[in-house]
């Protein structure tokens, strides 16, 4: 057997967002572009500020930037993101405590390779993102599922029944994929005393793997991070979605000051090193620390949620109104919410499946797209909806 078991099994299980938008590109061929209205896969359509690629430029003839560098990435990047951060959070990062990283999902499989045991249990909050389970799997970690309210607050019973002895992180995704909440400062600062309770009372580390790369994506609120209420923490971020450059594979892993463990920040140089990564892409970890209060037009990003919200509310479709990232989490109209999403396919709109995020019975819908794209679905969603009455 050539494929390895774990990579054969996963696959089967593996993203549905990945599954629809191949769906989409078949049908684009069947159909033509125009025809199709692809809400499924979170691609931001909005191209990077000015500022951005003109740094890029500004540093391409940069001498010797192409060569190997510290596996955390050029420390004068890492000095300018540690005082950013500093002066946004109100504390005493150093460049000491930023490793440079190939995106947000590097930066978090770096995190938990170097904190996480095999067999220990990391949490994740339901509904999730579908590659968080991989990540803790990647380093022989088992995931632990915690549910969030109806509403996708957390539900701080079912956290306290989950963490117990052997819980050795937990992954919290703020603004969140795929629901769009954005946790309140107050509901940070109780989580964080719960888990200095339960390592005080398991006499253990906990570690928070704070997953930000949607934190500027907000509309009319501000996305507080946990970092600055709980000494255990590290914060992922990416410009995936800040800049608008997916493709680009750059970002970031800030480690609290305060960790109880200080070798942790130098250990994660390592791990960045062995699992392959080496380090983050040279000419991008220099263009974006000369662009580090720039970011797309948010705004466009809200006249979508608006519109989108308003139609979806008029054509009888139950949901929580997003505050953030570019995702809408409503209840299906169907039980079976694949049914749903393959009747909505038959109409050539294609959302995702709340399953594939841990939560029957939902869809996602990404509003990361054109307004053609928009007006086209929901007019598709609006018809679908009138048949199933």
């Amino acid at each position: 057997m050539p494929i390895a078991r774990y990579i054969e099994d996963s696959e089967k299980d593996s993203s549905w967002i990945r599954r629809m938008f191949e769906k989409g590109l078949e049908l684009q061929k069947k159909h033509g572009a125009g025809k199709i209205a692809d809400f499924s896969i979170g691609n931001p359509n909005l191209e990077p500020p000015k500022e951005f690629t003109e740094a890029l430029r500004a540093h391409i003839d940069d001498k010797d930037l192409h060569r190997y560098m510290p596996n955390a990435g050029f420390p004068d990047v890492r000095e300018k993101i540690s005082a950013w951060l500093e002066k946004k959070y109100k504390m005493r990062f150093g460049l000491q405590n930023v490793t440079m990283t190939c995106g947000a999902a590097g930066a978090m499989n770096v995190a938990l390779k170097t904190v996480l045991n095999p067999g220990e249990e990391a949490l994740l909050l339901e509904p999730w993102f579908c590659e968080y389970k991989f990540y803790i799997e990647n380093h022989g970690g088992k995931a632990v599922i915690a549910k969030t309210k109806e509403n996708f607050d957390l539900d701080f019973e079912e956290l306290d029944s989950k963490i117990g002895k052997n819980t050795r992180a937990l992954i919290l995704n703020s603004p969140n994929n795929p629901t769009g909440k954005v946790y309140t400062e107050k509901e940070l600062k109780k989580l964080a005393a719960l888990l200095e309770e339960k390592q005080n009372e398991f006499n253990s580390q906990i570690y928070v793997l704070s997953d930000e790369p949607y934190r500027e994506i907000v509309f009319g609120c501000e996305a507080p991070s946990i970092v600055p209420f709980y000494p255990n923490s590290f914060m992922a971020y990416s410009w995936s979605k800040s800049l608008g450059i997916p493709g680009e594979r750059i970002g970031y892993l800030a480690v609290n000051p305060e960790i109880d463990d200080k070798r942790i920040a130098e250990k994660l140089a390592f791990s960045t090193r062995i699992l392959g990564f080496v380090n983050a892409p040279a000419l991008l970890q220099k263009a974006v620390a000369d662009v580090l209060d720039a970011k797309v037009n948010v705004e466009i990003y809200r006249k979508h949620r608006d519109k989108i919200a308003g139609a979806l509310e008029k054509a009888g479709y139950d949901f929580t109104l997003p505050q953030g990232a570019f995702y809408f989490f409503p209840k299906s109209p169907l039980p079976n919410e694949i049914e749903f999403i393959d009747k909505a396919a038959e109409k050539l709109v294609l959302l995702t499946p709340g399953t594939g995020f841990g939560r029957q019975g939902y869809f996602r819908l990404s509003y990361a797209v054109s307004e053609q794209t928009i007006d086209l679905g929901l007019e598709k969603l609006g018809e679908l909806m009138e048949e199933l009455e």
